[in-house]
């Protein structure tokens, strides 16, 4: 059902007229909404809702044409990491040695930090909470040295290194934009991830007009070489902060103004060596525990040319050999994945894609990872010619869906026994996550479980809507090349999500 719009039909325009809409039809009032908001006429829609109950289809537009779905692809890693690995798997991360400490507490050997693809060794309250205050970043890390320090380790002569050869070194993504690693959102990809793989830089004024802002890191590791070039100006001066870091480089550079007694700013920056970043991050943990270390942090990876096929290995990796020495487990999986969605959480969501990979090809590879989504995307009945998935999170704008894709796999988790596992991991309407400012209205709080999503140019909104009578519909609005606010074309989708409820 391919509906042009080439300006307001007469039909529509009556529609619009007072009274006009309670009257019509679901497809005519959506048609009303969508002729009738000036974003959202420009734009390339595509929907689907279906009656779970019955089957039946309630609306569609474009629903087998190709949209960028961009973060609702984290509908299908985390239904696929559900159903593969089960709600309860867990992740090890362990501080191994090659033997235990001498008499004296000496361990003369390197001390190795081995990541298991745990995505919450950070400040996050686990399991979720909407309203939980940040922690330590550096936690876990803290931990792990304690328990390190327990086993009478007094001075380490060889390395801390920082091991996430558990999946391959694929930081990032085929289509992601060249500025996404310089950011939070964009962090690189590793199965040792501390703080989300990202520090955040905070930028205050100088006590003076004329000072250097005053810059703060957390968590305060020096990994990044700074320039700081932000000038305090006067209090009715201009605010305008940059920051930039250019691929491969580990100078990051800030400049541009800030009023003096302004309010600050936070800049997410992500780290480009994770491995090497939580190696430093453990080196500094155990010297401020006492235990003194004469080698340097470094970094190991399983490079991708190490690897005979990207896409399986012959049988699982063999166990790393040496003394334990510190150990943690992770939360269930089940509520790692509900961080993912409830706050579209980029780097874990392609951490599951590869633990995906590792479980069921004894790889932890992006590639092994999309093979097993093929896979089960073909038991779930949608057709390999219906979605291009190149990435776990959505970020690449290489990824395309159709709307009847993405409602064809709600339709399948409804129907699976995953069902009471999975539609608690969605933001929900009014209520937290991604969507805890939309839907607010007591008619349709607690309502709508969907995943946002969200790129230049893009906005998607997939999930669950329940009806006054208690069924439930599954839809998918996907909306390509708008040119306007990202807050008034999210308006539209919300209204049109409002009428498919009533």
């Amino acid at each position: 059902m391919n509906r042009a719009r080439r300006g307001l039909p007469a039909a529509i325009l009556l529609l619009l007229g007072a009274g006009g809409l309670a009257a019509a039809t679901l497809a005519q009032r959506v048609d009303a909404v969508l002729a009738s908001t000036p974003v959202a006429r420009g734009a390339f829609w595509g929907i689907q809702a279906v009656d779970l109950a019955s089957g039946k289809t309630l609306y569609e537009l474009n629903p087998n044409r190709f949209f960028v779905p961009a973060s609702n692809t984290k509908l299908f890693t985390t239904a696929l990491a559900l159903t593969a690995l089960g709600p309860e798997a867990t992740f090890q991360t362990r501080v191994l040695a090659a033997g235990p400490p001498d008499p004296d507490g000496v361990l003369r050997c390197s001390l190795r930090l081995l990541g298991g693809g745990d995505p919450n060794l950070s400040a996050r309250a686990v399991p979720y909470e909407k309203s939980a205050s940040s922690g330590d970043p550096l936690a876990a890390i803290r931990d792990l040295a304690g328990q390190v320090a327990a086993k009478g380790v007094k001075r380490i002569t060889g390395d801390i290194v920082g091991d996430d050869t558990w999946y391959v070194w694929q930081p990032y993504a085929e289509g992601w934009m060249l500025d996404d690693p310089a950011t939070g959102y964009g962090a690189a990809v590793s199965a040792l991830a501390i703080g989300d793989n990202s520090q955040t830089l905070s930028i205050r004024p100088g006590a003076a007009v004329g000072e250097l802002a005053a810059l703060v890191l957390n968590p305060a590791l020096e990994y990044y070489r700074i320039e700081n070039r932000v000038r305090t100006v006067a209090a009715d001066g201009d605010r305008n902060i940059h920051a930039d870091r250019l691929p491969g480089s580990r100078t990051l550079r800030v400049w541009g103004t800030i009023p003096v007694r302004g309010r600050g700013e936070e800049v997410a920056l992500g780290i480009d060596d994770p491995a090497l970043y939580a190696a430093l991050a453990l080196r500094s943990a155990l010297e401020d525990r006492g235990i003194a270390v004469d080698g340097a942090a470094v970094a190991e990876h399983l490079f991708p040319e190490d690897v005979a096929d990207l896409k399986r290995a012959p049988a699982p990796p063999a166990d790393a050999a040496g003394v334990e020495l510190a150990r943690r487990e992770s939360a269930p999986l089940v509520e790692c994945l509900r961080v993912v969605d409830k706050v579209s959480q980029n780097l874990h969501a392609e951490m599951m894609l590869r633990a995906v990979g590792r479980a069921r090809r004894n790889l932890g590879s992006r590639e092994a990872g999309l093979e097993e989504m093929g896979a089960f995307l073909a038991e779930a009945g949608i057709p390999a010619g219906a979605y291009d998935l190149v990435d776990g999170s959505g970020m690449a704008r290489l990824n395309l869906a159709t709307p009847a894709a993405v409602v064809r796999l709600l339709r399948y988790m409804y129907a699976s026994p995953a069902w009471r596992d999975f539609l608690p991991l969605l933001p929900v309407g009014g209520e937290d996550g991604t969507l805890a400012a939309r839907f607010t209205g007591a008619a349709q709080a607690g309502r709508v479980h969907a995943k946002t999503g969200a790129l230049a140019h893009v906005a998607a909104l997939s999930g669950y809507a329940q009806r006054p009578n208690k069924t439930w519909v599954a839809f998918s609005i996907l909306v390509n090349n708008y040119d306007g606010e990202p807050a008034e074309i999210r308006k539209a989708m919300d209204r049109v999500c409002a009428l498919i409820m009533e």
